[in-house]
């Protein structure tokens, strides 16, 4: 995980006050797991999923489950849910999302991070080059030539890990995730 994402999980969980019963989705038996963030040492319980379980780490434990499935945990039961970068990995999200909102407690913190979601400020003074490139090509006559290709939007590359299956715009983040 990037540090700054890491550190903006851990802005979040701390100026939430999160605490009680947390679930990590996708959590890892190492220092990169959220469930060891500073923010959250005092939860009552910290838990994470993984299809590669059961692992122990630190205070926490994983057990081998799927985001899609979690049976093993009764409605309403966690007052943080947490998921970063795994859900473009989860060929059903819209399941896991349908679990996240099952096993949360009303008015708990669900935090989810995808790659993709926002726009660094690099990206952003490149967007603005393209757009002044693109014009000084209209002028000489080369516009058409080189538009198809530089009004192309690039994307992550594909890390399968297992599966790579979706990017996540904002718009999706408003619309779906928060949508239902």
């Amino acid at each position: 995980m990037h540090p700054k994402t890491y550190r903006e999980f851990e802005r979040i969980c701390a100026s939430r006050k999160a605490a009680g019963r947390i679930l990590e989705i996708g959590a890892v038996p190492s220092s990169d797991s959220l469930l060891c963030m500073s923010s959250i040492r005092d939860a009552t319980e910290k838990i994470g999923i993984n299809l590669d379980g059961p692992h122990t780490y630190r205070d926490y434990m994983i057990l081998r489950g799927n985001g899609n499935q979690m049976y093993c945990f009764d409605d309403n039961h966690f007052d943080v849910v947490l998921r970063n970068a795994v859900l473009e990995h989860d060929k059903f999200f819209w399941k896991t999302l349908a679990e996240i909102r099952r096993v949360t407690k009303p008015g708990g913190l669900v935090i989810i991070g995808t790659p993709g979601y926002i726009q660094f400020p690099a990206r952003q003074s490149a967007a603005k080059a393209k757009q002044l490139f693109l014009s000084a090509l209209g002028r000489i006559g080369f516009h058409d030539r080189l538009c198809w290709l530089l009004r192309s939007t690039p994307t992550i590359e594909i890390h399968d890990a297992p599966g790579d299956y979706y990017r996540f715009s904002p718009q999706s983040f408003r619309e779906v995730f928060l949508g239902g």
